[in-house]
């Protein structure tokens, strides 16, 4: 008996979660619009909402992933991609190599709506992650 009652309750638990996470997921058309018009043709992006209030996007483009994340008004925030270290710039590479040490645990190309493009590249120094946002020539911006 106790396994029937155990195997209800998880069952419920898992569609209460899975509704919740459908209502969340579903983009306004202002964003889906916008979303459009920046990529057109791409007809499948699979849509969450974040911790912000701000929709996202994952979707594939030549076999790349991408996250396109997006206002509830429709407007366009930025849009990544994951990236190995040797794609990076070469100014990038080399400011690292010469002011930091730690791991590498995630590269990220960025295109955001005021900065422009620059790479996100995240380390982890001492136990912690920290990430430092380099523009191509190097520069440090955050």
């Amino acid at each position: 008996m106790k396994t029937i009652y155990k195997f209800f309750t998880l069952t419920l638990l898992f569609f209460a979660f899975s509704c919740n996470q459908t209502a969340s997921s579903q983009a306004p058309e202002a964003v889906k619009k916008t979303f459009q018009e920046k990529y057109p043709g791409e007809n499948d992006p699979d849509w969450h909402k974040d911790a912000h209030g701000n929709f996202e996007s994952h979707f594939k483009i030549d076999g790349i992933k991408y996250r396109a994340d997006f206002n509830a008004d429709g407007s366009w925030i930025e849009t990544e991609t994951s990236i190995d270290k040797k794609n990076l710039p070469k100014a990038i590479r080399e400011k690292i190599k010469n002011n930091f040490d730690g791991d590498i645990t995630e590269i990220e190309k960025v295109d955001h709506y005021s900065k422009g493009v620059f790479y996100d590249v995240e380390f982890k120094q001492k136990g912690k992650n920290k990430d430092i946002e380099f523009k191509a020539n190097g520069d440090i911006i955050n």
